[in-house]
């Protein structure tokens, strides 16, 4: 499948308008529902190829945000052979007590891996807990950014962030 044919799959499955309400609290007259695209195989396997092309040289695994980041860092653990780790929003309160699920070695250098930024709120907090918890993140990979200021707020935690999609580009092949 083309960079191109996937735009338009993942267009297809996953572009809602309406009234949304965002994360971040924004009202918005679209919304990508990632778990569209996440829960079709043919889809999720083209994204993880993608997605794959987008990692640094040097990371010991990826840590996959709860809950839309975790089925990608998967499919991408099993395009790549890189070990994959689940970033819960909060660590549990009960038996290990982890934030980081999976047995990551503590100074592993970590790339997140998500679904959608638009604010990165949620990535900027999980990046910070990922590092107060020993461990190093200096890459940041999504399928969809909405080009809504994350990336900034990325760059000044002083991480590199790439995307499969631009909402720019994902726009044009609706055109």
């Amino acid at each position: 499948m083309t960079k191109i044919e996937l735009a338009k799959q993942i267009r297809d499955a996953s572009y809602l308008t309406g009234e949304f309400k965002l994360r971040s609290g924004n009202i918005s007259n679209f919304y990508w529902d990632k778990y569209r695209f996440e829960s079709d195989p043919a889809l999720l396997t083209a994204i993880a190829e993608e997605m794959a092309k987008l990692l640094p040289s040097d990371c010991d695994g990826l840590a996959g945000l709860e809950l839309g980041g975790i089925p990608l860092a998967t499919a991408v653990s099993l395009q790549t052979g890189i070990p994959c780790f689940y970033v819960r929003k909060a660590a549990k309160t009960y038996g290990t007590c982890n934030l980081i699920e999976g047995g990551a070695a503590v100074g592993s250098n970590l790339v997140v891996i998500e679904d959608v930024i638009t604010t990165a709120g949620q990535v900027c907090t999980s990046i910070e807990q990922i590092r107060a918890a020993g461990y190093t993140v200096e890459h940041v990979v999504a399928v969809i950014d909405r080009q809504a200021g994350g990336t900034e707020k990325i760059d000044a935690l002083g991480c590199s962030f790439a995307s499969v999609f631009t909402l720019e580009a994902l726009e044009a092949v609706g055109e």
